[in-house]
C-alpha cells in the first residue's frame, strides 16, 4: 500500500489528499479483487473522447465549464488532457500557468500545429498541473498567430500539407495513447482555431446563458458555424460527433424569465440540452477571484447552504457529461 498523507481534524474526520487518493486507485486496481475496476481508463477499442466546449458570447461560463470538467474527470480517475485555445488564456491561469510569465513562446498549441521550421512537437507543449493525469496546454496571445498564419498558408499550400482544420486532430493523435478525455476550452470567436477544434473534436458542448440576448448569439453563431462546416466538410473535413450538447450556465432558479427561456430551449432541441443546469452561485465567482475552482475552495469560505448547492449542481452537470463520455464507448457503467 502507498505511503499516505492522511490529515485528521479535531472531530476525528480523516483528510486525504488528491494525490492520495489517486495512490489508493492505482494500488487497487494493481491488485484487482474480481474484474472490478478503480482506475476507469480507455479500453481496448474505446475512442479518445475530444469535448470541444464552446460559444460565441463572453460570459457564457465556457471556461469555468471546461475547467470544471477537466477536474472532475481527473478527480474520478481518467487521464485528462486540457487544452487552452482561448488567447485569453483563463483556463491556464485557473490552473496554475499565468499566461503572462509562465508561457513562453512555443509553448501554447501554436507551437505543435504552426505551419513554419519551427514547429515543436505536442509533446513538448504538455504540462502537467497539480492533479494527477490532468495535463494542460496553456494558451497566450500567441495563439492568435494561427488565425494570422493560415490564410498566407493557404496561398502558398504544398502538396502533402495538413490543411488548417486538420491540424489540431493530427497533433492530438500523436498523444492520444496517453489519454482517455481531452477537454478543449475554444476561442470566443469563429476562427481557424475553432473550426480546427470542432473537426477534431468527437463531442461538442455548447453553453448558454438563458436570456434573449444570449439565446439569439448563440443562434448567429450555430448558423455561422453550420455554414462554415458544410464548406470545410466539402474540402474534405470528417465530422464524426458522438454527442452535441447545450448546457445551461449562471442559472437562476428563481428567475421566472431564466425559466420560461430554459423551457423554450428545451422545446426546441429537447434531450438535446442538458439536464442539469450550471447554476449562479457566488461560490464559484469568489473562487475565480483567486484563480481557484469550485473543487479547490474551502467550504469554510461560504455558508454551508451556498457551497453545497453549487457542489451539487456542479457535479450533476458533469456527471452527466461523463455519462455522456462512458455512453461514447459502450459502457453501461
Amino acid at each position: 500500500m502507498p505511503e499516505l498523507h492522511v490529515s485528521m481534524s479535531p472531530g476525528g474526520r480523516r483528510t486525504f489528499t488528491i494525490e492520495d487518493i489517486h495512490s489508493i486507485r492505482k494500488h487497487l486496481d494493481l491488485i484487482g479483487r474480481g474484474n472490478r475496476r478503480y482506475l476507469p481508463h480507455r479500453r481496448t477499442g474505446e475512442q479518445l473522447q475530444v469535448v470541444s466546449v464552446m460559444n460565441f458570447k463572453g460570459g457564457s461560463g465556457k471556461t469555468t465549464t471546461a475547467a470544471h470538467l477537466a477536474q472532475y474527470l481527473a478527480m474520478r480517475g481518467y487521464r485528462i488532457l486540457a487544452i487552452d485555445l482561448d488567447p485569453q488564456a483563463s483556463l491556464s491561469a485557473l490552473f496554475g500557468s499565468q499566461p503572462e510569465t509562465d508561457v513562453g513562446p512555443n509553448e501554447t498549441l501554436y507551437g505543435a500545429i504552426r505551419y513554419d521550421d519551427e514547429q515543436v512537437p505536442i509533446e513538448q507543449v504538455v504540462r502537467g498541473t497539480y492533479i494527477p493525469d490532468l495535463h494542460l496546454i496553456p494558451g497566450n496571445l500567441e495563439l492568435m498567430e494561427f488565425e494570422h498564419d493560415t490564410p498566407r498558408a493557404l496561398m502558398n499550400r504544398k502538396e502533402g500539407d495538413t490543411l488548417f482544420y486538420g491540424r489540431i486532430s493530427q497533433v492530438i493523435e500523436d498523444i492520444a495513447d496517453n489519454y482517455d478525455v481531452v477537454v478543449i476550452d475554444c476561442p470566443p470567436q469563429l476562427g481557424y482555431l475553432t473550426l480546427s477544434a470542432l473537426t477534431a473534436a468527437t463531442s461538442i458542448l455548447v453553453t448558454v446563458h438563458p436570456q434573449m440576448l444570449d439565446v439569439m448569439s448563440m443562434n448567429q453563431f450555430l448558423a455561422m458555424t453550420s455554414n462554415l462546416l458544410r464548406e470545410i466538410e466539402n474540402a474534405g473535413a470528417q465530422f464524426k460527433f458522438n454527442w452535441m450538447r447545450y448546457l445551461v450556465t449562471r442559472f437562476e432558479p428563481s428567475d421566472g424569465p431564466q425559466n420560461q427561456m430554459v423551457g423554450y430551449l428545451r422545446s426546441i432541441f429537447g434531450e438535446n440540452v442538458l439536464n442539469f443546469p450550471m447554476l449562479k452561485t457566488t461560490a464559484v465567482s469568489d473562487a475565480g477571484l483567486t484563480n481557484q475552482t469550485l473543487f479547490e475552495v474551502e467550504r469554510g469560505q461560504f455558508t454551508r447552504s451556498t457551497y453545497d448547492r453549487a457542489l451539487e449542481a456542479m457535479n450533476a452537470v458533469n456527471d452527466e457529461i461523463e455519462t455522456l463520455i462512458k455512453k461514447a464507448w459502450g459502457r453501461t457503467t
